[in-house]
């Protein structure tokens, strides 16, 4: 995280779908006019942009991200290209992981 006057700046990530942005962070950065990108073969990846922040929902592994400050906004691209391709390999890899009954 980096400190410029009194803002904080950085990258915050939520692990868990239900986890979220702090109430501080969504005030501060998640505000005013936003648009909204859909990536992936369902839609599973939601990008919104405003204009001091990127925040990634990706709904298929519960994974979310607040990129804020122009420098780590410009990462995002970054971070949407990964997701895109981890969900690609995990559909071309079959389960390795099955029950005992081959299901």
């Amino acid at each position: 995280m980096i400190l410029i006057g009194r803002s904080f700046l950085g990258i915050f990530r939520y692990d868990n779908k239900y986890a979220a942005p702090t109430k501080e962070q969504r005030a501060r950065y998640m505000q005013g006019e936003c648009e909204e990108h859909t990536f992936g073969k369902d839609g599973e990846i939601l990008l919104i942009l405003y204009d001091e922040a990127a925040y990634l929902k990706d709904d298929k592994e519960g994974v979310r991200i607040l990129f804020t400050g122009v420098h780590d906004k410009k990462k995002v691209q970054d971070e949407v290209s990964r997701l895109i391709e981890e969900h690609e390999q995990r559909e071309k890899t079959p389960d390795e992981f099955r029950n005992g009954n081959g299901q």
